[in-house]
């Protein structure tokens, strides 16, 4: 887990800090990234690195051939080139009640990050409110932001991606 903490805050985040420098979508070479690592006391092998990629459950990062990256959820400036996709009719979005009144003022907002991101499953949107305190999970009327001429993409790990979703669009417990 805190390898990939780590890897996360560096390939999403901050990159500069322990001297890397992602390629416009975001990749660096493996190689690259396991001597920044090393040099910043993280000293992580290559087979070490790649079982972290493979059992992560959250699908976080990507490899491709000797380069890696983060899936999603940038603070620095990257495009992922994920093509445009449609999503099904629901999509969830996990929060925190204290959240709930500028949410339903302002609708959701990517705040630091590049997108909203959105869940498939009500599920893993209640995992993703729970890292803030009790979950409440809302739901995204996503066919009608489609068809309203909204772009959706989806991530490598199945993470939905647009750039904000109206209050009109949100549909909230209770």
């Amino acid at each position: 887990m805190k390898v990939s903490k780590y890897l996360s805050r560096h390939l999403r985040h901050q990159p500069e800090r322990i001297g890397l420098v992602l390629d416009p979508q975001g990749w660096v070479a493996v190689d690259e990234l396991l001597r920044a690592m090393d040099r910043h006391g993280m000293p992580v092998s290559r087979a070490e690195l790649e079982h972290v990629v493979a059992t992560n459950d959250k699908r976080r990062f990507a490899v491709d051939g000797d380069r890696i990256r983060a899936s999603q959820g940038h603070t620095v400036d990257v495009d992922l080139g994920l093509p445009p996709a449609t999503p099904p009719a629901h999509l969830h979005h996990g929060t925190v009640a204290p959240c709930l009144g500028a949410i339903r003022a302002e609708g959701l907002r990517p705040m630091n990050r590049h997108h909203v991101h959105l869940s498939p499953d009500r599920e893993t949107a209640s995992r993703v409110g729970a890292r803030r305190g009790r979950p409440v999970v809302l739901t995204v009327e996503a066919g009608a932001m489609h068809d309203d001429g909204h772009v959706f993409h989806v991530s490598a790990n199945g993470v939905w991606l647009t750039d904000a979703v109206p209050p009109r669009y949100l549909r909230f417990p209770g």
